[in-house]
């Protein structure tokens, strides 16, 4: 398997390389070269296998020979052997053809750990066989933060700096990666908005000389593994629901798109995906394109939502190369007039392609809130902002004609406590495993929104931890 960028100037590489470069060196996504296929019967030998090992299967055609299958088998048997429920996914049914995925039983109560969990432990076997260490710097609205440092944290070949905007998370979020001692982590709250802290982290990659330096890599889902190691839960989903041979349809909360286009991802490979629903909240950049053509962003206003307050949707980049007929110079140049102008031109076209399976939706706080009061006054069911955000989308865009709708809930209601009581009058407890997060100390650095003063954070840890 090979990967080439969304803008064609960097070098093709394999699935270990593109795992440890992140972001391409001209600034592009990598993609893999072919989409794997997968057929019928295929899909339906995959029926009834534990997750870890359906994620082995499905993880295997974009690893190709860089890591071998019992390797692979192992690595996600350890990824998920902590996960707080035993079926890892678990289907909640709500109403009729109205399904939730439950994406939130790992280590940080958010679906960043259904990929998370598995990088780890990828980043740890390649690193080791190339004798190499590395420098992760990723950005976070919320929950990608705690995932990685939950991930890497203690690694003796990895240092992980975290960019947060400072004050724009919850207080939960915040202190899973506040509070973690690790020698090798390090957290820096950004006077600015994640879009502002997601162009730092490009900036750095683009700072060619730095990034050798340090050996930078990255794990937001500008890391294709991020994308790949989503896949299996969408195609757990529809295989539990009569897949292959059963349509299904997405209702998926979203902000950078990357969690949405693992379910594109999955359908590209053979799967019956019938629609995917995009859902925003009052950050509705990716609803206005699919409602308009307008890919224009605006500032970010902080929700009840925290991790969707993203007007750069980093991700929307692959399925632009994909809907442009993967012309590298075109995507390039629509990339280029987004970060001159704050407006991509997608051609008419394009965006007609991408509505024949997309379909946007918006909810405002208001919303939200009420969203998450009716579903506990019909069925008793919590629901944190972003999940009610996907199941308001569910509910508001059906597939129609008996094909089943899966929201996926995609963050555990302790994590937000306050929206939480606001809008039911419960206020849900943390498991036991965190009850004393409240207790903990923490440790982070509140940065200007500035590269230079990043850079020498990011230098002074990795530089600290160096082998002497």
């Amino acid at each position: 398997m090979r990967y080439v960028s969304t803008r064609g100037q960097a070098p093709a590489r394999d699935f270990a390389g593109v795992l440890l470069a992140g972001l391409a060196e001209d600034g592009g996504l990598y993609v893999p070269e072919a989409w794997p296929q997968l057929g019928p019967a295929d899909w339906r030998a995959l029926r009834g296998l534990p997750y870890p090992a359906l994620a082995a299967r499905l993880l295997q055609p974009f690893i190709g020979a860089a890591i071998a299958p019992d390797i692979v088998a192992r690595l996600c048997a350890e990824a998920y052997a902590g996960f707080g429920h035993p079926a890892i996914v678990p289907l909640v049914q709500l109403e009729t053809n109205l399904f939730v995925q439950e994406l939130f039983h790992g280590p940080t109560l958010a679906f960043k750990d259904m990929a998370m969990a598995v990088l780890g432990r990828l980043f740890e076997h390649v690193l080791a066989e190339r004798g190499e260490r590395a420098t992760i710097v990723g950005a976070t609205s919320g929950d990608t933060g705690s995932a990685a440092i939950e991930a890497f944290a203690g690694r003796s070949l990895v240092d992980i700096v975290i960019l947060h905007p400072h004050g724009r998370t919850s207080d939960v979020q915040r202190r899973q990666m506040t509070t973690v001692t690790a020698p090798n982590v390090r957290n820096l709250a950004i006077t600015g908005s994640f879009d502002d802290c997601q162009d730092l982290v490009k900036a750095m990659f683009a700072d060619a000389a730095f990034r050798s330096e340090m050996r930078l890599s990255a794990v937001n889902s500008i890391n294709w593994a991020r994308i790949a190691a989503q896949v299996p839960y969408y195609a757990a989903a529809a295989l539990a629901l009569g897949g292959p041979d059963r349509e299904v349809a997405f209702a998926v909360p979203t902000g950078n798109f990357g969690n949405v286009l693992a379910a594109w991802v999955a359908r590209r490979m053979g799967l019956k995906v019938a629609r995917l629903v995009v859902g925003s909240n009052r950050n509705d950049i990716l609803a206005r394109f699919l409602e308009a053509n307008d890919m224009s962003a605006r500032p970010v206003e902080p929700s009840l939502s925290p991790s969707m307050d993203i007007q750069v949707s980093s991700n929307f980049e692959r399925l632009l190369f994909e809907l442009l007929d993967r012309d590298a110079a075109a995507t390039a140049a629509a990339m280029t007039a987004f970060r001159r102008d704050g407006k991509m031109p997608v051609p008419g076209a394009a965006w007609h392609r991408a509505r024949t399976l997309f379909h946007g939706f918006r909810l405002d706080d208001p919303g939200t809130l009420g969203e998450i009061a009716r579903l506990h006054a019909a069925s008793g069911y919590l629901a944190d902002p972003h999940s009610a955000v996907g199941i308001a989308a569910a509910r508001a865009r059906p597939a129609g004609h008996g094909v089943p709708m899966v929201a996926m809930a995609t963050a555990h209601p302790a994590k937000f406590p306050d929206a939480m009581e606001q809008a039911t009058g419960t206020r849900p407890g943390l498991p036991a495993r965190m009850a004393d997060l409240f207790e903990r100390a923490e440790r982070f650095d509140v940065l200007p929104n500035d590269l230079g003063a990043v850079q020498a954070a990011v230098r002074g840890l990795a530089g600290r931890n160096a082998p002497r």
